[in-house]
């Protein structure tokens, strides 16, 4: 189960941030800022996974912006679950969600995601619920999200 998401630039900088269970905002930011710190000091000749607290963190690296993802052991399992994500899956999952933002936005970019933010977690929301990745089809992701810019750009449009 994904437990967060976070978008964070090369200066350590958290662009994006989505969490699917429950963390008290101290919480948040101490693992934010440790799972961040660790990610960026790692070379591109180590593996994007590794350990930490609980969470197998699978990150990669896409032009300026680091794409971590957090799982942890499904919650309805119990205290001794085992945590089987699969981590090419998730690296898999960052790979089409980036493709996705991709033929959203251009080229994505930092600016993308600091201006559109609820465009981003709509789509990200179109992906994930409550911490299990529910479509990867690109059409069926954008739809809704195009729908939302064209209904906004008509004159007699819902949102005026």
């Amino acid at each position: 189960m994904i437990s967060f998401i976070l978008m964070v630039n090369k200066q350590g900088q958290t662009r994006l941030s989505s969490y699917y269970h429950w963390m008290s905002i101290e919480e948040r930011v101490a693992l934010e800022s440790e799972i961040i710190r660790k990610c960026l000091s790692r070379s591109e000749l180590q593996c994007s996974f590794l350990e930490y607290r609980g969470f197998k963190v699978i990150y990669r690296r896409y032009a300026s912006l680091f794409f971590i993802v957090g799982t942890k052991a499904d919650i309805d399992a119990g205290k001794a679950a085992e945590n089987n994500e699969n981590d090419m899956g998730i690296l898999e999952f960052i790979h089409t969600l980036v493709e996705t933002m991709d033929k959203w936005a251009g080229s994505i970019c930092e600016l993308d995601i600091m201006y559109q933010l609820e465009e981003v977690h709509f789509l990200l929301d179109e992906m994930v619920m409550n911490g299990y990745i529910v479509e990867t089809n690109k059409a069926n992701i954008l739809r809704p999200i195009d729908l939302l810019e064209r209904e906004a750009k008509t004159a007699e449009g819902m949102f005026r």
